[in-house]
C-alpha cells in the first residue's frame, strides 16, 4: 500500500467513525475560540472548558478583557498551566485587537500570528474552526499519528502539515484535523498502538510485527 492508498484508507475509516466533528473547545465567537485555543497549550480541552466560563464571565470581548489586570486573568486561568505566559498573552492580544483590529479577530494568518501567544497551530485552528477557511492545524499528536500511518516522514510539525496538505483534498482539511484528534484520543493514544493495534494502523500496515519508532518533532 503506497502513501496515496493509505490516505484514502485513513479518510474512509475516519469518515465512517466520525461523520460529525463538533469543536471540542466551547466558544461563542472567534475571540472566545482564540483564547480557548491559546489556553489549550499543554492543557486538556476538558480543563479549558471548565476555566473559560469563569474567565468570560469577567470579560467576554477584547475591550473588556483589555481592562482586566494580568494578575486577575492569571488567578482564573492558573489551572490550565503556563499561567504567567498565557495571562500576559491574553491581556496583550486583547489590547492589540482593540487598538489595531477594531475589536475583531483577524481572518488571516499574518495578522493572527502577529498576536502574542498565537503560533501557527493556534492560528490554523481559528482559521478553520472560526472562519471556515481551509487550514490543517498540526500539533505533536497529529504529527505522531501521521507518522504511524505512513503519511509523512517529516521530523517536525511544519513538514507534516505540508505533507498532509499535499495528500488530502483541501475541502477535507478542517474536518480531518478534528477526526484525527478524536481517533488519536480514542484508538491510537500516545502510549499505545505503535502501528500494531488500531484499525487504521493495521489497515495501513497489516504485516507489521514490531512497534514503530517515532521521529521526534
Amino acid at each position: 500500500m503506497n502513501k496515496s492508498e493509505r490516505a484514502i484508507a485513513v479518510k474512509k475509516i475516519l469518515d465512517k467513525t466520525y461523520p460529525e466533528t463538533p469543536v471540542p473547545l466551547h466558544h461563542k465567537d472567534n475571540f472566545s475560540l482564540l483564547v480557548a485555543v491559546l489556553l489549550s497549550a499543554q492543557c486538556t480541552d476538558e480543563r479549558v472548558n471548565e476555566i473559560t466560563p469563569k474567565l468570560f464571565s469577567v470579560a467576554s470581548d477584547p475591550a473588556s478583557m483589555s481592562k482586566v489586570s494580568v494578575n486577575k486573568i492569571y488567578k482564573i486561568i492558573k489551572p490550565c498551566g503556563l499561567g504567567p505566559q498565557k495571562s500576559k498573552a491574553i491581556h496583550k492580544l486583547s489590547n492589540i485587537l482593540v487598538k489595531k483590529f477594531k475589536g475583531k479577530v483577524p481572518n488571516n494568518f499574518k495578522d493572527l500570528e502577529s498576536l502574542p501567544g498565537v503560533g501557527h497551530k493556534t492560528a490554523s485552528v481559528v482559521m478553520s474552526q472560526g472562519f471556515g477557511i481551509p487550514a490543517f492545524a498540526v500539533d505533536t499528536h497529529i504529527h505522531r499519528l501521521a507518522q504511524r500511518w505512513g503519511l509523512t516522514n517529516g521530523t517536525n510539525v511544519a513538514t507534516t502539515e505540508r505533507d498532509l496538505k499535499k495528500i488530502f483534498p483541501k475541502d477535507s482539511w478542517n474536518k480531518l484535523h478534528l477526526q484525527i484528534i478524536f481517533w488519536g484520543r480514542e484508538f491510537c493514544t500516545a502510549r499505545s498502538c505503535y502501528r500494531l493495534e488500531c484499525k487504521i494502523c493495521k489497515t495501513c500496515y497489516p504485516n507489521r510485527k514490531k512497534p514503530f519508532i517515532h521521529k521526534k518533532p
